[in-house]
């Protein structure tokens, strides 16, 4: 029996290391007749295995690797064990439609050009793919643009430092009415825009759409303690959250945020985000407060009314941080973000007493995701000093945020008919980019 070659998620960086996985998608409604070959896999002795049945996701299996190879025995008792096999249903359609997709990036080509080659294999019909470069110092992020040779795909410049800038940036050069957001440190599944666009066709009051963001690389002790603290990156259940009917397994709902899904996978419709004002400039990597724009855009979406989806059939891989330092300052940032967050919402009569009203239970959740299960080298303390330095970071969330504000930051930028005046006349204009 022959057996199925498959691909890593992403492009190989660096050796294997104590607790790596070898990650890749395994597709049950193709022809499995014998075990896998795992292509550049030197050095790993366990996979992880996102299994789906065409572009829909069932569930994470691991299994053991020996030579490169996994037996058919090793992978049947694990999809049995698992409970995984391709589903008798249909999924809903996607909406059809062009789609604008934005990305945002400074001053990293390397990562960039993987990203940009698995959003240019992305088999929707219509789409375009705008590069935001945020504050450059370098010619890179064009060069690398330049190289594809590709008219799908096109550099704009937000001079003004900031991610909520940038994204608010895409928003304006978009030129379809949905809108996708993706990072710079990601690869994209070759679905990822008909999975979005499914999470949409899920109701006509969608105006949020989340994707899945499994972990592309498990080669490092740093990427399986982050892997294991997120809930956007496992999860194959679709969800479809209101904030007239709060679902009864998330008290904390609609800032139980971890359960939509983050930044670097999401969709919005683009005349939803205007009439919110777009993205808070006070929040966001890049600001004083280092994180959080993308959350708030999440529960802005909610309390005015609309429909998030949850569509796991929208895959985005993503690269954790490999080293410890390179995780302690993502981790801070995190802190941060969240803090400030939290800040902006207290401060806010509407969603103060909301906030309150969850803030026991939110401690509880806190500690919980904090608290990651996972076996360390002896000499390894980390998960517990960074646990204590996101909450540090935390609690300076608040002056942090004030200090965004003093700066000029505005939260609803977008909102003036100016603003939209000119946006509708860059989406119109086919010469907009710089």
């Amino acid at each position: 029996m022959k057996p199925t070659v498959l691909s890593p998620a992403m492009p190989a960086v660096g050796p294997a290391e104590e607790h790596s996985r070898w990650v890749g998608q395994l597709d049950l409604s193709g022809t499995r007749q014998g075990g896998l070959v795992l292509q550049a896999s030197d050095g790993f002795d366990r996979a992880r295995l996102l299994v789906t049945s065409g572009h829909t996701p069932l569930g994470f299996v691991e299994v053991a690797v020996t030579g490169g190879s996994v037996s058919s025995d090793d992978l049947t008792s694990a999809l049995s064990e698992a409970g995984l096999s391709a589903p008798g249903h249909q999924q809903p359609g996607a909406a059809a439609g062009p789609v604008s997709v934005v990305l945002c990036t400074r001053d990293r080509p390397g990562p960039l050009r993987d990203a940009l080659r698995s959003l240019l294999a992305v088999t929707h019909p219509a789409f375009e793919v705008v590069v935001v470069d945020n504050a450059p110092t370098t010619p890179a992020t064009r060069e690398v643009v330049a190289a594809l040779s590709d008219e799908r795909a096109r550099v704009v410049t937000e001079p003004r430092p900031g991610l909520a800038r940038a994204r608010n940036r895409g928003l304006i050069e978009a030129r379809h009415d949905v809108v996708a957001f993706t990072d710079d440190d990601v690869v994209v599944d070759q679905a990822w825009l008909q999975g979005l666009l499914q999470g949409f066709g899920r109701s006509d009051r969608v105006a949020c759409v989340c994707g899945m963001v499994p972990s592309g690389e498990l080669r490092t002790f740093t990427q399986a303690y982050f892997d294991q603290r997120v809930t956007w990156a496992r999860s194959c259940t679709p969800r479809v959250y209101d904030i007239a009917d709060p679902p009864a397994d998330a008290p904390l709902f609609p800032f139980q945020v971890g359960r939509y899904g983050t930044g670097a996978n999401f969709a919005l419709r683009r005349e939803v985000a205007f009439a919110l004002g777009g993205f808070d400039e006070a929040l966001g990597v890049g600001s004083p407060t280092r994180g959080g724009e993308d959350i708030d855009m999440f529960v802005r979406v909610l309390l005015a009314g609309h429909q998030l989806a949850y569509e796991p059939a929208a895959i985005v891989w993503h690269r954790h941080r490999a080293d410890m330092e390179a995780l302690r300052e993502q981790i801070a940032g995190y802190g941060v973000g969240l803090g400030a967050w939290i800040a902006k919402l207290l401060v806010d009569h509407r969603t103060a007493p909301m906030v309150l009203a969850r803030a026991v239970g939110g401690l509880a959740h806190a500690r919980r995701m904090t608290r990651v299960e996972l076996a360390q080298r002896s000499t390894d303390t980390a998960p517990e000093h960074l646990a204590a330095r996101e909450l540090v970071s935390a609690l300076t969330g608040p002056y942090h945020y004030l200090r965004a504000r003093r700066t000029g930051a505005r939260k609803a930028p977008l909102l003036s008919a100016q603003s939209r005046d000119a946006a509708d006349g860059m989406a119109a204009a086919p010469g907009s980019a710089e």
